[in-house]
């Protein structure tokens, strides 16, 4: 017995930021499973008030922490799984993979986690086709923003030229060997073609050198359906640490859509908008945003506290007389300098300065570390899924003690997600279409 019913959970997932664990959140609510994405390691009591679930999510910043802080981090994760012995606990990472060894460094996350799994070898996952991200004979490729042209990730216009973790290798064996996680032994995409039981053969052969982990190659939907089953039995009598983003979870559900996404409707009051996102993706959708007063916000205002409360009563004003707002705060040489991580703190803090004077039914947040450092600079404790706004961007409800952010509507979006129109959609929705 667990706190989360009579049967372990199928799933219990750790996001490094908030943007991908509300993908894998949503990836899990569609896929059938019974999902809740806690913004806390989550004790009996809390868990026993969310009811029964299949798939338990914690949304965390790990991928913005250097080794020894993830490490703490992660520890109550591995806990956490050891009481409720989910069939796979997955270290959600963004499907660009950007890491390196002094900053959301993957080989130090398997290294926390590695004592809750009972499978001796970790499982990475490479590809998520769903979003345009493929994985062959090793070689991570991604397009540059939805539907748009794909590249190799050492040559991708934006992923290869990261303020942080700039991604210079494609071969994420070699990406993760510079980050301890070594050997890796490789099953290609073309094991695929004799079926599952050729796929299975394929992995016995590779882990008879007994590997560290297993990178599995995905090129397209069908492969990710007959990975989910392989993965599934390997989980079926021991924790299996499963790394990849959420085509990990899409696998594990079978490839299938259970449930259709819903439509989101109108927002019922002003929106408020923040991009943090130095992305030329995100770029463009702040200039699609045609439906919003924008207020640019320097670094430095946000850095200093005058200033951010300035930036604070200037949106509430906006606010308060009925229009949407877009802050948008972004600064290649301050995040060159390493000051991404206090810019996005900041940025947290000027989000629930302003939520605390003005109660608002929807917001959206862009960027990654933006993301993680905005929700948890409010008061709430989790997040139920609610439908998509674009593929890897969800929108979701908000659970606080507080009444005035409980039920809220919260989208999270990294820079490579969402068409140009997506902050235009967060006002207006989608439900029309």
């Amino acid at each position: 017995m667990t706190a989360t019913g009579a049967q372990p959970p199928t799933l219990l997932f750790y996001g490094d930021d908030f943007t991908g664990a509300t993908d894998a959140l949503a990836t899990a609510a569609e896929g059938g499973l019974r999902s809740l994405l806690f913004l806390r390691v989550p004790d009996d009591a809390l868990l026993e008030r969310a009811g029964p679930l299949d798939a338990v999510g914690i949304a965390g910043a790990a991928r913005s922490m250097p080794p020894v802080e993830m490490a703490a981090e992660l520890a109550p994760i591995a806990a956490l799984a050891q009481r409720l012995r989910p069939r796979v606990l997955h270290y959600k990472v963004c499907s660009t993979f950007d890491s390196a060894p002094d900053v959301g460094s993957i080989g130090a996350a398997v290294a926390a986690l590695r004592p809750a799994a009972g499978v001796p070898w970790t499982a990475i996952v490479g590809g998520q086709p769903q979003l345009g991200r493929y994985c062959l004979f090793g070689q991570l490729f991604a397009a540059a923003g939805t539907g748009g042209e794909v590249f190799r990730i050492d040559r991708h216009p934006t992923m290869s030229r990261h303020p942080v973790t700039p991604m210079g290798e494609a071969d994420l064996r070699w990406h993760l060997a510079a980050q301890g996680l070594a050997p890796l032994a490789l099953l290609p995409w073309t094991a695929h073609e004799g079926g599952p039981a050729s796929l299975q053969t394929a992995l016995d052969a590779s882990l008879a050198s007994g590997p560290a982990g297993v990178l599995f190659d995905v090129a397209d939907a069908p492969q990710l359906r007959m990975l989910g089953g392989l993965l599934r039995r390997v989980a079926a009598d021991a924790t299996l640490l499963a790394v990849g983003p959420s085509s990990v979870v899409d696998a594990l559900g079978d490839g299938r859509m259970v449930r259709a996404p819903a439509g989101i409707a109108p927002a019922r009051a002003p929106v408020l908008g923040v991009a943090g996102s130095l992305s030329p993706l995100t770029a463009r959708q702040v200039a699609a945003a045609r439906s919003f007063v924008r207020h640019t916000v320097p670094p430095e205002h946000l850095l200093a506290e005058t200033a951010r409360t300035a930036a604070a009563d200037a949106a509430v004003a906006d606010l308060q007389a009925g229009r949407h707002v877009l802050i948008v705060s972004t600064d290649d040489e301050q995040e060159a300098q390493g000051d991404g991580r206090r810019i996005a703190q900041a940025t947290g803090q000027l989000l629930a300065q302003v939520l605390a004077r003005v109660p608002l039914p929807r917001i959206g947040v862009a960027g990654g570390d933006t993301s993680s450092h905005a929700v948890q600079a409010l008061d709430a404790w989790g997040l139920s899924h609610l439908g998509r706004l674009a593929p890897g961007v969800a929108l979701c409800r908000l659970h606080s003690e507080r009444t005035a952010l409980d039920g809220m509507e919260l989208m999270l979006k990294g820079g490579q997600m969402g068409g140009e129109a997506l902050f235009e959609d967060l006002v207006h929705g989608t439900a029309a279409r």
